[in-house]
């Protein structure tokens, strides 16, 4: 079986995330037959919403796209590791396979802090790989960040 990344696409949604002033984080969710389902960035600041993470932003369009709560057998590709918030509505979601770029030591929560999928009350727990063109998602908020202070 052959790896198909999507995650460059991830990186588009980042950089157009920057271009509108939000912290560049860029998400794809992939159905099971491979298609794009969705692919967006943070929109906290445009919509004015703590929650309008790009994780979150990609399910809420899948599940209206297709009509369900539940994301079975999907594939998400997000540019940086899972605050516990969006790792919690991965795995609502029933998410099977989860692929992150840059990991997040300050507010990650999939394999630093609190390491949600860790937890007993964790319902579903994805697969996840970690570390997929990492330094282009680094560069990402390195840069952007560099821009702010």
């Amino acid at each position: 079986m052959q790896f198909n990344t999507h995650m460059q696409m991830a990186l588009e949604q980042a950089r157009a995330a920057a271009k509108r002033g939000e912290v560049p984080v860029g998400a794809v969710l992939i159905g099971p037959d491979g298609a794009v389902l969705a692919a967006d960035g943070n929109r906290t600041r445009e919509l004015n919403d703590p929650t309008a993470h790009a994780e979150v932003q990609v399910i809420r369009t899948a599940c209206a796209l297709l009509g369900q709560e539940r994301l079975k057998g999907c594939d998400l590709y997000v540019t940086l590791e899972p605050c516990p918030m969006c790792a919690a509505a991965i795995s609502n979601a029933r998410i099977a396979r989860l692929y992150f770029g840059a990991g997040d030591p300050k507010s990650g929560g999939v394999i630093q802090g609190p390491k949600v999928f860790n937890h007993t009350q964790c319902h579903h727990v994805p697969e996840v790989y970690d570390g997929i063109d990492a330094q282009a998602s680094e560069a990402l908020l390195k840069d952007f960040f560099k821009g702010k202070r």
